[in-house]
């Protein structure tokens, strides 16, 4: 796990290591640059396979023809080694060098011949061609940049901050962060810097780069079959399948750790690496906090079960005290996210990430991506009711909408049946896409300003999502589109994005064993009354768990990495507020109207709309705008 950069640029080695130098969290064991004419490129080592000198980057081909950065693991690097050794003669033990000549021998096709996490570049010194691309399922994250001056891409979006870029801001990309509280595709805040998309890779020539071609190749195979095995059958495959993914990525040359919260999948990836090595005492992380219960605001506390899962499976549970001051932490969160997301949880895995670094926990096991596969959300059960929604009136359904729409959104309850009722008025594949909106469109474009008004009014930021259903014409169950769209949106643009950043902060690979091609193909293949059974999420994975984990840990209510957003919006950061979002602030800016924000803020503590989520992702935003646009 590491950190890449490329340039193209007259003068390249005026800007690169200022430039590589912004990567340093994320490889705080080594740097290397490679420059070859108007070419620089660029890498920070967070060695984890061969620790020698021999995995070294970027990495030069041994005919002296090619040259590789790379960040990601390939879990089955071996395997693939075996085909080239009677060709190809190696000096290390690491998965860059069976990239850089599995890449020589099969070009692009090598892609899906892996199993792994990467991102990474290959400069062809002889065709003067450069080969870009990033995994199947955007674990690991990729930007790039192009104008008449310049061409970039790198890990993060920071390592640009050094070039004098054009920083126009794009309003539809600032109506996804106020939309979904992420950004998704290809769109960040600066318009001329884009998301690589995951299953893609990127061709260009180094004297022609602005005709740069994009490619996609991998997508996530839904496409309406499913297995014909037994119930029992298909929880026997489950169970090996996992096993097998979490000793593949258990492949490492320093210590592994695991994040442990008590929840099932986190939880479940420890039983499995226990199963696989039974006397071994692994490090665990848990997030341990004073917040205690908050049913008001939809989580637990997760330490409880924590503690239970860790004394069943006998690992030891390194509980991390929560420090968080998120008056004091909220800019360093952001500034570390690269985006302006706006959710607490990254906080939470920075300090977990922290405390196993200072422990020598250089790699750490996750169970991100267990809801995304096999349904763990609300928004999943709440299909239960599809099937029924056809059959009322439209008129009717009108009337229930806007009758719930006047119940209290500052109560548990009501703001899910607010939700579950909010799109009830329109197509089922409007109301699909709508459940992973936290805020009506037209609230969206009230709080922008005039002058952005214009350019917004006419971008649906659910679109996109809705779009995204022409990849898989031929799957029609609902929650498998449902999950689709998990994986190709939430998972990526939010979770993902902020899992990686907050890890490497702290120069610590997260690993995502539900992430494993094998498995993840797999799961499309599972029949969906074997995900969600009634109300029960993640069904067949909770059966396969039932040998491995206590039941009350398996049974237990749905939570995450909680915090009262709601409370420290309404009650705890009115300072903050009042600085970010001030009159002044925000006519200087003007992006957003200053009269809209504060009427939404007041209708948020009057309970009128739950938007304190809409208000975080607006703190998010000028806090970026500062860090980010502002420099220079």
């Amino acid at each position: 796990m590491c950190g890449i950069l490329g340039i193209i640029q007259n003068e390249v080695s005026n800007h690169l290591n200022v430039s590589l130098d912004t990567l340093k969290h994320r490889g705080p064991d080594s740097s290397g640059t490679f420059i070859h004419n108007t070419l620089g490129l660029g890498h920070r080592r967070l060695a984890i396979q061969d620790l020698t000198e021999n995995g070294h980057q970027p990495m030069i081909s041994q005919c002296g023809n090619y040259v590789l950065i790379f960040n990601g693991e390939i879990y089955n690097h071996q395997d693939i080694r075996v085909q080239l050794e009677s060709k190809y003669t190696f000096k290390s033990q690491s998965d860059t060098e069976t990239l850089l000549y599995g890449f020589i021998e099969f070009g692009s096709e090598i892609l899906n011949r892996m199993n792994g996490i990467f991102a990474f570049s290959i400069f062809n010194i002889k065709t003067n061609e450069l080969f870009i691309a990033r995994d199947q399922f955007g674990v690991k994250p990729l930007y790039y940049y192009s104008d008449t001056n310049l061409f970039w891409f790198s890990s993060e979006i920071k390592s640009i901050l050094p070039f004098p870029i054009d920083k126009e801001i794009d309003p539809e990309a600032l109506a996804n962060y106020l939309t979904f509280l992420y950004s998704t595709a290809e769109k960040t805040p600066f318009k001329k810097v884009l998301k690589l998309l995951p299953g893609h890779f990127m061709k260009l020539k180094i004297g022609d780069y602005q005709n740069y071609k994009i490619e996609k190749y991998y997508d996530i195979p839904f496409d309406g079959k499913v297995s014909a095995k037994t119930e029992q059958e298909l929880i026997d495959d489950l169970e090996q399948k996992l096993l097998k993914a979490v000793d593949r990525q258990m492949l490492s040359d320093v210590p592994v750790g695991f994040f442990l919260s008590g929840g099932l999948d986190s939880s479940g990836i420890v039983a499995m690496a226990k199963k696989l090595h039974p006397t071994k005492n692994f490090n665990c992380y848990t997030i341990k906090t004073n917040d205690g219960e908050d049913m008001d605001e939809g989580f637990t506390n997760d330490l409880h079960y924590a503690r239970l899962v860790a004394k069943h499976l006998e690992v030891n549970l390194i509980e991390v005290e929560s420090t968080v001051d998120i008056v004091k932490d909220f800019d360093k969160m952001i500034y570390h996210l690269d985006e302006p997301q706006a959710d607490p949880a990254p906080l939470s895995v920075l300090q977990i990430c922290e405390q196993a670094r200072k422990d020598g926990n250089i790699v750490l096991l996750g169970g991100t991506a267990g809801d995304d596969l096999f349904s763990g959300y609300r928004r999943h059960q709440a299909l239960r009711i599809e099937k029924y929604i056809n059959y009322i009136p439209l008129f009717l359904r009108k009337i229930i909408r806007n009758t719930i729409h006047l119940l209290p959104a500052n109560k548990a309850l009501f703001r899910r049946a607010r939700k579950l009722s909010n799109n009830i008025h329109l197509s089922q594949d409007d109301r699909l896409v709508g459940y992973f909106s936290w805020i009506d469109k037209e609230i969206v474009n009230d709080l922008f300003s005039n002058q952005y008004q214009n350019q917004v009014k006419n971008y649906n930021p659910l679109q996109l999502l809705k779009n995204y259903f022409k990849n898989i014409p031929n799957e029609k169950d609902l929650l498998n589109k449902m999950l689709y769209l998990e994986m190709k949106f939430f998972l990526i643009d939010h979770n993902l994005n902020y899992t990686d950043k907050m890890s490497m902060a702290h120069g610590v690979e997260v690993r995502v064993p539900f992430l494993d091609k094998e498995l993840v193909e797999f799961s499309c293949t599972i029949p969906t009354h074997l995900k969600l059974k009634g109300l029960t999420t993640k069904y067949i994975l909770k059966k396969v768990m039932e040998k491995y984990l206590p039941h009350e840990v398996i049974y237990r209510p749905k939570s995450g990495f909680g915090a009262p957003v709601r409370q420290w919006i309404t009650q705890d950061m009115d300072a903050t507020i009042q600085n970010y979002l001030s009159k002044e602030n925000t006519e200087k800016r003007g992006l957003f109207s200053h009269e809209n924000i504060q009427q939404l803020i007041e209708n948020n503590k009057k309970g009128k709309v739950d938007a304190s989520y809409t208000i975080w992702s607006l703190l998010s935003i000028e806090s970026w705008m500062r860090q980010f646009k502002d420099v220079n």
